[in-house]
């Protein structure tokens, strides 16, 4: 007989095997992200790994909320406070700042 490859064993031929990274590595993968400002492009190229996978390693961990072992103090929540209301206030003055030029631009 022939031995040509058929199609279906030349597609599985190409087919490249899925690669499974342990837990250990996601996790460092994902505190080197954090470690270089949160540029996941960098970090998953100096890694050798797709974008979107570290995109979804990072989402992952951040949906994994750890209990302090400890209770907290008093002046670890007054910090805890301090630091949300600086976020919050970063956040909410690019907002208000589009709030008022679009007023501004909309009217005749």
């Amino acid at each position: 007989m022939n031995e040509m490859n058929t199609p279906k064993e030349t597609t599985t031929e190409r087919k490249r095997r899925r690669r499974h990274d342990d837990p250990e590595f996601k996790k460092a993968a994902v505190e080197h992200g954090a470690r270089h400002g949160g540029d996941l492009s960098g970090t998953a190229g100096a890694l050798g790994i797709n974008y979107w996978t570290l995109r979804d390693w990072v989402e992952a961990a951040r949906t994994i909320v750890t209990v302090p072992a400890t209770p907290r103090t008093a002046a670890e929540l007054e910090a805890e406070v301090r630091r949300l209301r600086r976020e919050l206030a970063r956040v909410t003055e690019p907002r208000e700042i589009l709030k008022k030029s679009l007023g501004i631009l909309s009217t005749p």
